[in-house]
Protein backbone atom coordinates (compact mmCIF):
# COMPACT_ATOMS: atom_id res chain seq x y z
CA UNK A 1 0.00 0.00 0.00
CA UNK A 2 1.30 3.66 -0.96
CA UNK A 3 2.67 4.99 2.54
CA UNK A 4 1.76 8.88 3.61
CA UNK A 5 4.29 11.54 4.10
CA UNK A 6 4.02 11.03 7.71
CA UNK A 7 4.64 7.75 7.77
CA UNK A 8 7.49 7.86 5.43
CA UNK A 9 9.02 10.09 8.04
CA UNK A 10 8.19 8.17 10.91
CA UNK A 11 9.56 5.01 9.04
CA UNK A 12 12.79 7.19 8.41
CA UNK A 13 13.65 7.43 12.41
CA UNK A 14 13.94 3.12 11.86
CA UNK A 15 17.76 1.57 12.58
CA UNK A 16 17.70 0.26 8.52
CA UNK A 17 16.29 1.88 5.30
CA UNK A 18 14.24 -0.54 3.00
CA UNK A 19 16.08 -1.40 -0.29
CA UNK A 20 14.01 1.50 -2.94
CA UNK A 21 11.78 4.35 -2.44
CA UNK A 22 9.82 6.38 -4.74
CA UNK A 23 8.72 9.79 -4.00
CA UNK A 24 6.67 11.11 -6.28
CA UNK A 25 3.84 13.98 -6.96
CA UNK A 26 3.11 17.41 -8.17
CA UNK A 27 4.06 19.24 -5.34
CA UNK A 28 7.40 20.07 -5.91
CA UNK A 29 8.48 21.17 -2.34
CA UNK A 30 7.37 17.97 -0.44
CA UNK A 31 8.50 15.99 -2.80
CA UNK A 32 12.11 17.69 -2.75
CA UNK A 33 12.23 18.01 1.55
CA UNK A 34 11.27 14.10 1.81
CA UNK A 35 14.00 13.17 -0.52
CA UNK A 36 16.17 15.51 1.50
CA UNK A 37 14.98 13.80 4.98
CA UNK A 38 15.37 10.32 3.21
CA UNK A 39 18.86 11.44 2.35
CA UNK A 40 20.11 13.32 5.00
CA UNK A 41 19.52 9.92 7.09
CA UNK A 42 21.01 7.56 4.76
CA UNK A 43 24.29 9.91 5.94
CA UNK A 44 23.58 8.95 9.43
CA UNK A 45 23.28 5.27 8.74
CA UNK A 46 26.40 5.40 6.76
CA UNK A 47 25.60 5.52 2.66
CA UNK A 48 28.64 7.54 2.70
CA UNK A 49 28.64 7.36 -1.17
CA UNK A 50 25.93 8.64 -3.99
CA UNK A 51 25.19 8.57 -7.20
CA UNK A 52 22.99 10.68 -9.12
CA UNK A 53 21.40 9.44 -12.00
CA UNK A 54 19.13 12.16 -14.18
CA UNK A 55 16.69 10.47 -16.62
CA UNK A 56 16.67 12.58 -19.46
CA UNK A 57 15.69 11.89 -23.85
CA UNK A 58 17.96 8.79 -24.33
CA UNK A 59 18.97 8.31 -21.17
CA UNK A 60 20.81 4.49 -21.09
CA UNK A 61 19.38 2.45 -18.32
CA UNK A 62 21.87 0.11 -18.42
CA UNK A 63 23.59 2.72 -16.01
CA UNK A 64 21.19 1.65 -13.21
CA UNK A 65 22.15 -1.87 -13.49
CA UNK A 66 26.13 -0.70 -13.65
CA UNK A 67 25.19 1.19 -10.47
CA UNK A 68 23.81 -1.70 -8.89
CA UNK A 69 26.55 -3.78 -9.40
CA UNK A 70 29.03 -1.45 -9.27
CA UNK A 71 32.02 -2.38 -5.82
CA UNK A 72 32.19 0.51 -3.20
CA UNK A 73 34.89 2.75 -3.52
CA UNK A 74 35.48 2.92 0.18
CA UNK A 75 33.30 -0.35 1.28
CA UNK A 76 30.92 1.46 2.90
CA UNK A 77 27.03 1.77 1.99
CA UNK A 78 25.17 3.70 -1.26
CA UNK A 79 22.34 5.56 -2.05
CA UNK A 80 21.44 5.51 -5.43
CA UNK A 81 19.81 8.63 -6.28
CA UNK A 82 17.70 8.30 -9.48
CA UNK A 83 15.67 11.46 -11.04
CA UNK A 84 12.92 10.57 -13.06
CA UNK A 85 10.74 13.94 -13.93
CA UNK A 86 7.75 12.93 -15.98
CA UNK A 87 7.58 9.64 -13.91
CA UNK A 88 7.07 7.97 -16.88
CA UNK A 89 10.52 5.55 -17.78
CA UNK A 90 9.10 3.95 -20.52
CA UNK A 91 9.37 0.03 -21.41
CA UNK A 92 12.87 0.18 -21.59
CA UNK A 93 12.86 1.81 -18.28
CA UNK A 94 10.15 -0.14 -16.30
CA UNK A 95 12.37 -3.29 -17.59
CA UNK A 96 15.34 -1.99 -15.94
CA UNK A 97 13.34 -1.02 -12.32
CA UNK A 98 11.57 -4.28 -11.90
CA UNK A 99 15.20 -6.18 -12.78
CA UNK A 100 16.88 -3.79 -10.00
CA UNK A 101 14.13 -4.24 -7.39
CA UNK A 102 13.86 -8.18 -8.36
CA UNK A 103 17.16 -8.37 -6.38
CA UNK A 104 18.39 -5.69 -5.34
CA UNK A 105 21.89 -5.44 -4.34
CA UNK A 106 23.20 -5.36 -0.20
CA UNK A 107 24.27 -1.96 1.01
CA UNK A 108 22.29 -0.26 -1.29
CA UNK A 109 19.57 1.75 -1.46
CA UNK A 110 17.38 3.37 -4.59
CA UNK A 111 15.77 6.61 -4.59
CA UNK A 112 13.34 7.33 -7.67
CA UNK A 113 12.39 10.67 -7.35
CA UNK A 114 9.06 12.07 -9.31
CA UNK A 115 8.16 15.63 -10.48
CA UNK A 116 4.81 14.41 -11.71
CA UNK A 117 2.28 11.67 -10.57
CA UNK A 118 -1.19 10.65 -11.47
CA UNK A 119 -3.09 7.94 -12.17
CA UNK A 120 -1.49 7.23 -15.19
CA UNK A 121 1.98 6.90 -14.27
CA UNK A 122 1.15 3.78 -12.05
CA UNK A 123 2.74 0.53 -13.45
CA UNK A 124 4.15 -2.70 -12.77
CA UNK A 125 7.40 -0.54 -12.35
CA UNK A 126 6.25 1.10 -9.24
CA UNK A 127 4.39 -1.49 -7.66
CA UNK A 128 7.82 -3.08 -7.85
CA UNK A 129 9.86 -0.48 -5.99
CA UNK A 130 6.38 -0.44 -3.85
CA UNK A 131 7.10 -4.14 -3.49
CA UNK A 132 11.09 -3.90 -2.26
CA UNK A 133 10.54 -0.97 0.05
CA UNK A 134 8.29 1.77 0.03
CA UNK A 135 6.02 4.14 -2.51
CA UNK A 136 5.49 7.91 -1.13
CA UNK A 137 2.45 9.27 -3.06
CA UNK A 138 2.93 13.25 -2.66
CA UNK A 139 -0.68 14.45 -3.37
CA UNK A 140 -1.91 18.44 -4.27
CA UNK A 141 -2.46 19.50 -0.91
CA UNK A 142 -6.38 20.29 -0.23
CA UNK A 143 -7.20 24.28 -0.04
CA UNK A 144 -8.66 23.36 3.37
CA UNK A 145 -5.73 21.74 4.53
CA UNK A 146 -3.41 24.44 3.61
CA UNK A 147 -3.66 26.61 6.52
CA UNK A 148 -2.86 24.16 8.66
CA UNK A 149 0.09 23.34 6.74
CA UNK A 150 1.32 26.61 6.82
CA UNK A 151 0.88 27.10 10.44
CA UNK A 152 2.52 23.72 11.50
CA UNK A 153 5.54 25.43 9.05
CA UNK A 154 5.22 28.58 10.89
CA UNK A 155 5.74 27.07 14.37
CA UNK A 156 8.37 25.11 13.49
CA UNK A 157 10.38 28.33 12.33
CA UNK A 158 9.71 30.12 15.11
CA UNK A 159 7.31 32.31 13.25
CA UNK A 160 3.83 33.19 15.68
CA UNK A 161 1.08 34.35 13.42
CA UNK A 162 -2.74 35.28 14.02
CA UNK A 163 -5.24 33.10 12.32
CA UNK A 164 -6.30 35.92 9.89
CA UNK A 165 -2.18 36.08 8.68
CA UNK A 166 -2.43 32.37 8.40
CA UNK A 167 -5.50 32.23 6.12
CA UNK A 168 -4.91 35.42 4.58
CA UNK A 169 -1.45 34.26 3.20
CA UNK A 170 -2.85 30.45 2.46
CA UNK A 171 -4.97 32.27 0.32
CA UNK A 172 -2.27 34.67 -1.60
CA UNK A 173 -0.29 31.91 -2.39
CA UNK A 174 -2.80 29.79 -4.08
CA UNK A 175 -1.45 26.57 -3.72
CA UNK A 176 2.67 27.28 -3.99
CA UNK A 177 3.87 25.52 -1.29
CA UNK A 178 7.48 27.20 -2.31
CA UNK A 179 6.53 30.41 -2.07
CA UNK A 180 4.92 29.97 1.12
CA UNK A 181 7.99 28.46 2.49
CA UNK A 182 9.81 30.92 0.97
CA UNK A 183 7.50 33.94 2.97
CA UNK A 184 7.56 31.90 6.11
CA UNK A 185 11.56 31.62 6.09
CA UNK A 186 11.62 35.61 5.40
CA UNK A 187 9.20 36.34 8.17
CA UNK A 188 11.56 34.07 10.41
CA UNK A 189 14.08 36.36 9.49
CA UNK A 190 12.57 39.38 10.27
CA UNK A 191 9.98 39.32 12.83
CA UNK A 192 12.18 39.28 16.02
CA UNK A 193 9.89 38.21 17.82
CA UNK A 194 6.71 39.80 17.08
CA UNK A 195 3.52 38.10 16.34
CA UNK A 196 2.36 38.55 12.98
CA UNK A 197 -0.89 39.96 11.58
CA UNK A 198 -2.18 40.61 8.49
CA UNK A 199 -1.66 43.92 8.40
CA UNK A 200 2.65 42.94 8.39
CA UNK A 201 2.01 40.21 6.05
CA UNK A 202 1.00 42.78 3.47
CA UNK A 203 3.51 45.18 3.64
CA UNK A 204 6.36 42.14 3.57
CA UNK A 205 4.70 40.14 0.09
CA UNK A 206 3.47 43.97 -1.26
CA UNK A 207 6.41 44.43 -3.49
CA UNK A 208 7.57 40.45 -3.66
CA UNK A 209 8.19 39.51 -7.91
CA UNK A 210 6.71 35.69 -7.07
CA UNK A 211 2.99 37.05 -6.94
CA UNK A 212 3.35 38.55 -10.24
CA UNK A 213 4.15 34.87 -11.31
CA UNK A 214 1.05 34.33 -10.12
CA UNK A 215 -0.94 37.20 -12.32
CA UNK A 216 1.06 35.67 -15.58
CA UNK A 217 -0.04 32.45 -15.37
CA UNK A 218 -3.56 33.79 -14.25
CA UNK A 219 -3.86 35.94 -17.59
CA UNK A 220 -1.80 33.65 -19.95
CA UNK A 221 -4.70 30.64 -18.35
CA UNK A 222 -7.89 33.50 -18.92
CA UNK A 223 -6.51 33.63 -22.79
CA UNK A 224 -5.54 37.24 -22.17
CA UNK A 225 -2.07 37.30 -24.20
CA UNK A 226 -1.74 40.69 -24.16
CA UNK A 227 -1.60 40.97 -20.22
CA UNK A 228 0.28 37.88 -20.17
CA UNK A 229 3.22 39.12 -21.83
CA UNK A 230 2.93 42.57 -20.40
CA UNK A 231 3.53 41.16 -17.54
CA UNK A 232 6.01 38.31 -18.91
CA UNK A 233 8.58 41.55 -20.33
CA UNK A 234 7.97 43.59 -16.94
CA UNK A 235 9.51 40.82 -14.65
CA UNK A 236 12.61 40.73 -17.41
CA UNK A 237 13.17 43.99 -17.63
CA UNK A 238 13.12 43.67 -13.48
CA UNK A 239 16.20 41.14 -14.06
CA UNK A 240 14.20 38.37 -12.90
CA UNK A 241 15.46 34.84 -14.08
CA UNK A 242 13.48 32.44 -16.05
CA UNK A 243 14.08 29.24 -14.07
CA UNK A 244 12.34 30.08 -10.72
CA UNK A 245 9.31 31.61 -12.74
CA UNK A 246 9.42 28.28 -14.86
CA UNK A 247 8.12 26.39 -11.67
CA UNK A 248 4.79 27.25 -10.97
CA UNK A 249 3.98 28.03 -14.56
CA UNK A 250 5.13 24.13 -14.99
CA UNK A 251 2.92 23.22 -11.69
CA UNK A 252 -0.51 24.54 -13.65
CA UNK A 253 0.45 23.07 -16.81
CA UNK A 254 1.01 19.63 -15.61
CA UNK A 255 -2.61 20.16 -13.64
CA UNK A 256 -4.30 21.31 -16.91
CA UNK A 257 -2.85 18.08 -18.55
CA UNK A 258 -4.19 15.70 -16.53
CA UNK A 259 -7.27 17.09 -15.95
CA UNK A 260 -7.55 17.39 -20.35
CA UNK A 261 -6.81 13.45 -19.68
CA UNK A 262 -8.77 11.94 -17.19
CA UNK A 263 -12.21 14.39 -17.80
CA UNK A 264 -14.19 15.27 -14.99
CA UNK A 265 -11.13 14.41 -12.78
CA UNK A 266 -11.15 16.55 -9.54
CA UNK A 267 -9.74 19.78 -9.05
CA UNK A 268 -7.99 19.18 -6.29
CA UNK A 269 -5.18 21.67 -4.98
CA UNK A 270 -6.52 23.86 -7.97
CA UNK A 271 -5.42 27.19 -6.21
CA UNK A 272 -4.66 28.50 -9.87
CA UNK A 273 -8.61 30.00 -10.33
CA UNK A 274 -10.85 27.00 -11.35
CA UNK A 275 -13.57 28.63 -13.70
CA UNK A 276 -10.10 29.91 -15.48
CA UNK A 277 -8.98 26.26 -15.61
CA UNK A 278 -12.23 25.07 -16.86
CA UNK A 279 -12.43 27.51 -19.33
CA UNK A 280 -8.93 26.47 -20.59
CA UNK A 281 -9.78 22.95 -21.24
CA UNK A 282 -12.73 23.71 -22.73
CA UNK A 283 -10.53 25.52 -25.83
CA UNK A 284 -7.99 23.13 -25.97
CA UNK A 285 -7.47 19.13 -26.50
CA UNK A 286 -5.32 17.09 -24.30
CA UNK A 287 -2.72 17.41 -26.80
CA UNK A 288 -1.87 21.06 -27.03
CA UNK A 289 -1.33 20.71 -23.05
CA UNK A 290 1.43 18.02 -23.79
CA UNK A 291 2.85 20.29 -26.63
CA UNK A 292 3.17 23.13 -23.97
CA UNK A 293 4.62 20.89 -21.42
CA UNK A 294 7.28 19.66 -24.16
CA UNK A 295 7.79 23.79 -25.04
CA UNK A 296 8.21 24.28 -21.38
CA UNK A 297 11.26 21.62 -21.51
CA UNK A 298 12.64 23.53 -24.28
CA UNK A 299 12.57 26.24 -22.34
CA UNK A 300 14.63 25.53 -19.18
CA UNK A 301 16.89 23.75 -21.53
CA UNK A 302 17.67 26.75 -23.25
CA UNK A 303 17.73 28.54 -19.86
CA UNK A 304 20.10 25.98 -17.96
CA UNK A 305 22.47 27.14 -21.42
CA UNK A 306 22.05 23.25 -22.74
CA UNK A 307 21.30 24.39 -26.13
CA UNK A 308 24.99 24.33 -27.75
CA UNK A 309 25.34 23.36 -31.32
CA UNK A 310 28.49 20.53 -31.40
CA UNK A 311 30.93 23.23 -32.43
CA UNK A 312 29.60 25.01 -28.77
CA UNK A 313 27.75 27.55 -30.15
CA UNK A 314 24.22 28.16 -28.53
CA UNK A 315 21.52 28.75 -30.55
CA UNK A 316 17.94 30.01 -29.55
CA UNK A 317 16.94 32.37 -26.54
CA UNK A 318 15.33 30.71 -23.49
CA UNK A 319 13.22 34.28 -23.34
CA UNK A 320 11.49 34.16 -26.66
CA UNK A 321 11.02 30.37 -26.07
CA UNK A 322 9.41 31.30 -22.70
CA UNK A 323 7.24 34.14 -24.60
CA UNK A 324 5.91 31.28 -27.17
CA UNK A 325 4.99 29.31 -24.34
CA UNK A 326 3.13 31.75 -22.37
CA UNK A 327 1.31 32.63 -25.95
CA UNK A 328 0.17 29.34 -26.85
CA UNK A 329 -1.26 28.70 -23.18
CA UNK A 330 -3.43 32.28 -23.73
CA UNK A 331 -3.79 31.27 -27.89
CA UNK A 332 -4.34 27.47 -28.05
CA UNK A 333 -5.48 28.33 -31.77
CA UNK A 334 -1.89 29.12 -32.41
CA UNK A 335 0.59 27.25 -30.87
CA UNK A 336 1.27 25.11 -34.04
CA UNK A 337 2.53 28.19 -35.19
CA UNK A 338 4.22 28.99 -31.96
CA UNK A 339 5.72 25.67 -31.80
CA UNK A 340 6.60 25.35 -35.27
Amino acid sequence: MPTSLAAFRKQLAASELKPAYLIAGEEHLLVLEAADALRARARELGYIEREILDVEPHFDWNRLADAGRALSLFASRRLIDLRLPTGLPGKEGSAAIIAYCEAPPPDTVLLVTANDWSKRHEGAWARAIENAGMFVPVWPMKREELPGWIGARMAQKGVNATPDAIAWLAERIEGNLLAAAQEIDKLALTAEGRRIDVETLEASVADDARYDVFRLTDAAIGGDAARALRILAGLRAEGEEVIPMLGWVLSQLRQLSRLAAEPGGSMGGGYGREAALRRALKGADPLHWERCLAQAARVEIFAKGQNLDAAGRSWGDAWIEFERLIAAIAKPRVAKELFA
